[in-house]
């Protein structure tokens, strides 16, 4: 006799995995982890410990001190090294294996890529939210002890500029690690890009002057510049920033995104 054949399971009705669900998850990949964790502690012990050598400065010095000194100040510190959790959520699948688990459970490789996507640009907009308050806190400080030499005022557009440059240093980030799938190879690259790439291109512009004025279209860190005081008002500013940033950002975002999609998960 033959076993009687087990039956089908119908899994045409199962819901998929929502979206928000996946965001959750990967959000808490972000912090639940101890490379994660420890690399949010040190970005905030070293915001409060810059930003706490500036109030005790500036008190003690009796200086002039704007709101937008603090605010500038912490989220500079922040836009060098938060794209590296964004790298480390990305790499972190492939090094550690743990995408086969998260294919496994969501086989739609974009929707997990996206939620990574997703909480990349929410991180960048949450630590935003929060160097500001800290800033307000800072300035309020400086207000009580020294009303006459601090001031509050602060440009609309500066923030625009700056959350727009925040957000572009960590989709560069993302996007890195998205090509390479390696952590430590991407995080030299992304600061190889932040530190090394502008000395290179300047160096290598100091040879000729046409050489200079082509190698501007490809260092986006200069093109970003403008953004600060919001002053991109000629035409060939904004080119160099959309240039620059699709060689820098939408390029290896792509291919990146091609290279999950497609690479075998082992």
């Amino acid at each position: 006799m033959t076993a009687p054949a087990a039956p089908t399971l119908d899994v045409s009705g199962t819901a998929p995995v929502p979206f928000w669900r996946l965001v959750l998850v990967e959000l808490r990949k972000s912090y639940d982890t101890r490379a994660g964790f420890w690399l949010l502690v040190t970005i905030g012990s070293l915001v409060a410990l810059v930003e706490g050598f500036i109030l005790v400065a500036t008190l003690v010095q009796e200086t002039p001190i704007f709101y937008e000194d603090f605010a500038v100040t912490a989220s500079f510190l922040t836009s060098i090294l938060l794209p590296v959790l964004a790298i480390m959520l990305v790499t972190s699948e492939w090094t550690q294996r743990g995408a086969m688990v998260s294919f496994s459970l969501e086989p739609r490789r974009i929707r997990v890529v996206l939620a990574k996507l997703v909480v990349s640009v929410l991180l960048a907009l949450v630590t935003l939210a929060f160097m500001c308050l800290l800033a307000v806190l800072l300035t309020g400080i400086c207000e009580a002890v020294q009303p006459e030499l601090t001031e509050w005022e602060v440009e609309k557009e500066f923030f625009i500029g700056f959350t727009i440059i925040q957000l572009c240093n960590m989709l560069i980030g993302f996007a890195l690690a998205a090509l390479l799938l390696n952590t430590p190879a991407a995080i030299v690259i992304y600061f190889g890009y932040w530190y090394l790439l502008p000395a290179v291109l300047a160096g290598l512009g100091a040879i000729d002057d046409t050489l200079a004025d082509v190698l501007e279209w490809i260092n986006f860190r200069v093109a970003t510049f403008p953004l600060i005081e919001w002053e991109m008002d000629t035409g060939e500013e904004i080119g160099k920033f959309v240039v620059s940033g699709t060689v820098w950002m939408v390029v290896p975002l792509v291919l990146g995104i091609v290279r999950i999609l497609r690479t075998e998960v082992k």
